[in-house]
């Protein structure tokens, strides 16, 4: 599978785009973008899961993942209801990307080995 640092970081980016855009076509453009790359993404977490959970943990690991499934989208909402009353819904969708961007540079500077992540290394 070979280096992935940075894939997360691409379906980031669109949703800024998605926010700033001011036409419909541009708008659907930049959303197809993110969605193709979430789901790019998501096939990435899923390999490196695969491969790097031990058997013995599977099931606690599968546990707290899916508590991450059903309390982020939550958060997520409440996060941009919230900035959207500030902001109004343009300022929270690019808000709520621009800190998305600044947390996945928080983690990979915290965790270089999610960056640095090779399925050929052992």
């Amino acid at each position: 599978m070979g280096r992935q640092g940075g894939r997360g970081l691409r379906a980031l980016a669109p949703i800024i785009g998605f926010g700033l855009s001011g036409e419909l076509w541009l708008a659907l453009v930049f959303l197809a973008l993110a969605g193709g790359s979430d789901a790019i993404s998501g096939i990435f977490r899923s390999a490196i899961w695969n491969e790097s959970i031990p058997d013995t943990l599977r099931g606690r690991m599968a546990g707290i993942e899916m508590i991450s499934y059903t309390s982020g989208p939550t958060l997520g909402n409440v996060e941009a209801g919230v900035a959207a009353a500030l902001m109004g819904l343009r300022g929270s969708i690019v808000f709520g990307g621009v800190m998305c961007l600044v947390g996945c540079a928080v983690v990979a500077r915290s965790f270089p080995g999610f960056w640095s992540y090779d399925s050929r290394a052992p």
